[in-house]
C-alpha cells in the first residue's frame, strides 16, 4: 500500500498577498489623508502650470497659426531650431546669458552663505531679528521698484552717486547708457534684492546643528572662525550642494523682467539675453513657434546641466537632488 502524506491540521493556510497589500495600502492612505490633502494644491499647481503646458511644445515643430490651432498648423520639423542656431545674433545673446549666469554663480551665490554665517554669530535676539528683517525686506519689492530706485540714485540729473563723484572731483558717469556698467549694476541689484532672502534655508540648516559640537570645539580651544570652518560649513555642505545644483538648472533662465527694465538701445549689445530675445523677436512679432523653440532649447540645456552636476556630486560622495 502507498502511504499518503497528510498535512498537519495546524499548518497555516496560503495568504492572499494582493488582497492584504491592497488593504494595508488603503489603511496607510487613510491614516495619512491630511498629508495628502496638504500636498494636493502643490500637485495641482505643477500639473496645471508645468506639465499640461508641455503639450504646447508641439508648436516648436510647426509653423503655428493661431486661427488654425495646433492640430491644423503645418508641420515644419527642425526649421525653427535651425534658424535659432544660424541666427547672426544668437551667439552674442547666448554669451551674454552665460556671462550673467556666471556672475550669479561666482559673485551672488556665496553671499547668502556668508550673510547667514554672519547673522548666526549675532548673540542679541533683538539685533538678530532686526537685521534678519532688514535684509529680507528688499525681496518683497518688485524689480520695477528696485530698478527705479537705482535709476534715481545713478541718473546724471541729480543722482546721488554722480553728485558724490562731482563733490570728490570726478566727472559724472552715465551708468544707465554705458554698456560697461550694465553687468555691475545687474549683479549689485540681484545681491541687494535676493541675498537676504537666500539666507533663510542656510539659517534653518545652521539651527539644526548639534550645539554639543560647538561646546566640544570650544573645550579644545577652537575659536569662532575654526568652529565655522570645521563644524558649520561641513554641516550645511549638503544644503549648499543641493541649492547649487538647482541653481545650475537655471543656466539660461535668468528671468525676463529685471534685464528688460535695464535694457536700452545703447547697452543692447551686452544686455540682450535669451529671455528678452524671446519677447522682442518672438512674441512681439507674433513668431510663436520660434519663441517656443527657444524655450524648448533652454529647458533641454537646463535638464542636461542638472543631471550632469547631480551625477558629479554623487561621484564626490554627496546625496544630490535625486
Amino acid at each position: 500500500m502507498q502511504e499518503v502524506a497528510v498535512q498537519p491540521s495546524n499548518a497555516p493556510e496560503p495568504q492572499r498577498v494582493s488582497g492584504k497589500s491592497s488593504s494595508e495600502l488603503k489603511k496607510r492612505l487613510w491614516r495619512n489623508k491630511w498629508l495628502y490633502v496638504m500636498v494636493t494644491p502643490g500637485i495641482l499647481y505643477f500639473l496645471v502650470f508645468k506639465y499640461l503646458p508641455m503639450y504646447g511644445l508641439i508648436i516648436s515643430f510647426q509653423d503655428y497659426k493661431p486661427y488654425k490651432g495646433i492640430m491644423g498648423s503645418e508641420w515644419v520639423g527642425m526649421k525653427h531650431f535651425n534658424r535659432l542656431f544660424t541666427e547672426p545674433d544668437f551667439l552674442n545673446i547666448l554669451m551674454n546669458t552665460l556671462i550673467l549666469f556666471g556672475l550669479n554663480i561666482l559673485i551672488y551665490f556665496p553671499i547668502p552663505i556668508i550673510l547667514a554665517l554672519m547673522l548666526n554669530e549675532l548673540r542679541g535676539t533683538f539685533f538678530k531679528r532686526f537685521f534678519q528683517t532688514l535684509v529680507y525686506l528688499p525681496h518683497f519689492m518688485s524689480w520695477v521698484i528696485v530698478v527705479s530706485i537705482s535709476f534715481v540714485m545713478v541718473t546724471m540729473d541729480g543722482g546721488i552717486i554722480n553728485e558724490l563723484l562731482v563733490f570728490f572731483g570726478f566727472e559724472k558717469v552715465n551708468f544707465l547708457l554705458n554698456p560697461s556698467w550694465f553687468r555691475p549694476m545687474y549683479i549689485i541689484q540681484v545681491i541687494w534684492r535676493e541675498a537676504g532672502w537666500g539666507t533663510i534655508i542656510y539659517l534653518a540648516s545652521i539651527a539644526a546643528i548639534d550645539p554639543g559640537l560647538y561646546e566640544a570645539a570650544r573645550m579644545d580651544g577652537a575659536g569662532r572662525l575654526r568652529q565655522i570652518w570645521h563644524i558649520t560649513l561641513p554641516s550645511i555642505r549638503g544644503v549648499i550642494i543641493t541649492l547649487f545644483i538647482l541653481k545650475i538648472g537655471s543656466v539660461l533662465d535668468l528671468g525676463f523682467e529685471h534685464v528688460y527694465l535695464l535694457l536700452n538701445s545703447m547697452n543692447r549689445e551686452v544686455a540682450e539675453i535669451i529671455d528678452t530675445y524671446v519677447y522682442t523677436a518672438g512674441l512681439r512679432q507674433g513668431q510663436f513657434s520660434y519663441s517656443t523653440a527657444i524655450g524648448f532649447f533652454k529647458s533641454i540645456i537646463g535638464l542636461i546641466m542638472v543631471m550632469s552636476v547631480n551625477k558629479i556630486s554623487k561621484k564626490m560622495g554627496e546625496e544630490g537632488v535625486y
